[in-house]
């Protein structure tokens, strides 16, 4: 979610063939309220966590199956079923809790507003962020950057 300022359901609606690989660069597509689909590079970070998560739960054949899967209780044991959001915040929470964080640490941890101090213009980084309404303002109409997302944008991004 953080690397890709993704919502949770976005997120735990991906199937492992929405981290695809594109040229040299690997990216990650999320399927956003209303049917729109948002595209874009993987941080480097996110490549790492997700290649060795797709190894060690063994879906790397598994295009169609969903990337984020449930599991059985505390197991480790991972179902065919995708996880939810509410498995996802409780997840996030208890990691939270066990990494020492004192304040309650949920899905909106990174907030839109940090994409726009990073992007070229709010416009630009409402598309990126795949929030809806990003038209473009009236002060904005000479700009004329491509509306391919720059990879350093992505990689601008800290945790």
């Amino acid at each position: 979610m953080t690397f890709a300022f993704a919502r949770i359901g976005a997120v735990v609606a991906m199937r492992v063939e929405d981290y695809y690989p594109e040229g040299k660069r690997w990216w990650v597509r999320l399927h956003e309220k209303g049917g729109k689909r948002h595209e874009m590079p993987a941080h480097h970070n996110l490549e790492a966590y997700l290649d060795a998560y797709i190894v060690a739960a063994g879906i790397r054949d598994e295009a169609k199956g969903p990337l984020f899967r449930s599991a059985i209780r505390r197991t480790g044991v991972l179902t065919m079923t995708p996880m939810n959001r509410v498995d996802a915040y409780r997840m996030i929470r208890r990691r939270a809790a066990e990494a020492g964080f004192k304040n309650k640490l949920g899905c909106h941890v990174v907030p839109r507003d940090r994409y726009h101090r990073l992007s070229r213009s709010r416009r630009h980084a409402r598309e990126r962020a795949g929030h809806g309404g990003a038209r473009k303002p009236a002060h904005d109409q000479a700009d004329r950057t491509s509306d391919a997302i720059a990879f350093d944008e992505v990689e601008r991004i800290m945790i």
